[in-house]
């Protein structure tokens, strides 16, 4: 197997459309989904807008948030 080293001496011999199709598929593999913690946050977001809708949790403008109209 090749070291790092060289992988990127020869990476960088590359044109830019092929760089860019290793770079993005490194930072793919970098961000894989975890379906767990997306289950977690959907129940999550579930909870929150019912609390919104019944009037529980009150929502926040978008002006306060950003400091401007948006």
């Amino acid at each position: 197997m090749e070291s790092s080293k060289t992988l990127l001496e020869k990476a960088l011999q590359l044109k830019p459309q092929e760089k860019f199709l290793i770079v993005e598929g490194l930072l793919l593999s970098l961000d894989e989904p975890d379906k767990k913690i997306d289950e977690i946050w959907a129940i999550e977001a579930e909870k929150r807008l019912s609390a919104y809708k019944s009037g529980k949790l009150k929502g926040i403008p978008a002006e306060k948030i950003f400091g401007r109209k948006i």
